[in-house]
């Protein structure tokens, strides 16, 4: 698979200077972890699980989780295990490749049961998504996917079971209890790291706690309670000094399934001549416009991938993901071996200053989100992209 995948490759080929990197999920795990892009969240009740897994990977949809957990009642787990286990078995039959495939639990008494209940099909299972975690309640999570994936043997196809921790508990938003909290987390995941593909953020958790809800033109930055959560946990668990995990967006809870994303007039070429501004109302129009700010905040603010509930959100993620030829340029000026000693230069688009020792470690960084999300053409933009990977 690859992020842009579904577009056609002379489509690719026009919209990208450097087109991003095909992987597997045996791919390396810090490849994995920048690849992530939009994982998009299903409940586990879905009666056609297995198409729609299936349908969103033609889509462009490179990571998915099935919920076992809140987007499901509590009377209804037994019966999405039952589904779920189902349609892993369905897709195995199928023999094609899904996405990267998770499965979010309740409890760590699920992840041995679940192993042993799919079987053969455990082969297309990447790991599991470990809700409310903390300290005291990651570790049984950690401990079970571990001895699960021993249990397995070869059902695993030779893979590890990989890990991606929630970080949504209230002990880590209370100020009171937060550093520990924090600290706690990560002793825990620098103990199992080479389990641990990424951390991702319970921002609904998190404003649940206080009775807020963000509305649609306001981002997750904007709950300055939640910001400051954000914060403290890059400032801990994110740092770039190799210390630190990828930590994925929050997710954007607003979408409208009785109209089609976008006027059907975008549709038309994955060039659209000018009109940008026409595609930015409908943006605006579609509950878009927050989602756009909030995705630049994440990157900005040392985030990478995003948690989605809903197949609109993927494109524009992803479109936002892809490098642009001006951060490519920068990037490469820092890194070259003949910079080794540091010094300041002029970018090659003369537009800022590269300081080399400083932004260094944005320039690595960059270019591992290149390597995985490509390279945009320099005429080559957000529009341009967004609407070329926007199905037919």
């Amino acid at each position: 698979m690859r992020h842009f995948g579904h577009v056609a490759p002379e489509v690719r080929q026009r919209l990208f200077h450097r087109e991003p990197c095909a992987f597997t999920a045996d791919s390396p795990p810090h490849l994995l972890a920048s690849a992530l892009g939009a994982t998009l969240y299903s409940p586990a009740t879905r009666p056609r699980l297995a198409d729609d897994i299936l349908k969103q990977a033609g889509r462009g949809v490179t990571s998915m989780v099935v919920c076992l957990e809140d987007s499901i009642d509590d009377s209804e787990v037994a019966d999405a295990e039952e589904n779920l286990v189902r349609h892993f078995a369905d897709l195995a039959e199928r023999g094609v490749e899904p996405p990267l495939l998770f499965v979010r639990v309740r409890a760590a008494e699920q992840i041995p049961d679940l192993t042993r209940r799919l079987g053969p099909s455990l082969r297309l299972l990447s790991g599991f998504v470990l809700p409310k975690f903390t300290e005291e309640r990651g570790v049984p999570f950690l401990e079970a996917i571990a001895a699960a994936e021993a249990e397995a043997g070869g059902a695993t196809g030779g893979r590890r079971l990989f890990a991606m921790p929630v970080l949504e508990s209230p002990e880590l938003l209370h100020l009171e209890s937060r550093g520990e909290t924090l600290a706690g987390i990560a002793r825990t995941v620098d103990k199992y790291r080479d389990r641990v593909l990424a951390l991702r953020l319970g921002v609904t958790d998190f404003c649940s706690a206080y009775g807020l809800r963000r509305p649609p033109d306001m981002t997750a930055y904007d709950v300055q309670i939640v910001a400051s959560v954000i914060a403290d946990v890059v400032n801990m668990l994110g740092r770039a000094d190799g210390t630190g995990f990828t930590v994925t967006g929050p997710v954007w809870e607003y979408f409208r399934v009785q109209e089609r994303m976008f006027k059907p007039q975008l549709r038309r070429s994955p060039f659209l001549e000018g009109r940008a501004e026409e595609l930015r109302q409908a943006l605006i129009e579609h509950d878009m416009d927050g989602l756009l700010r909030e995705i630049e905040l994440d990157r900005a603010n040392g985030l990478l991938g995003k948690t989605c509930i809903h197949p609109s959100h993927v494109l524009p993620v992803h479109a936002l993901s892809v490098v642009s030829h001006e951060e490519f340029s920068d990037a490469e000026d820092i890194l070259r071996p003949d910079r080794g000693g540091g010094g300041v230069l002029r970018s090659s688009y003369t537009n800022k200053m590269n300081e080399v020792k400083p932004h260094r470690a944005w320039a690595e960084r960059t270019l591992r989100r290149a390597e995985v999300f490509g390279v945009a053409r320099a005429d080559v933009g957000f529009v341009e992209l967004l609407t070329a990977g926007l199905p037919g």
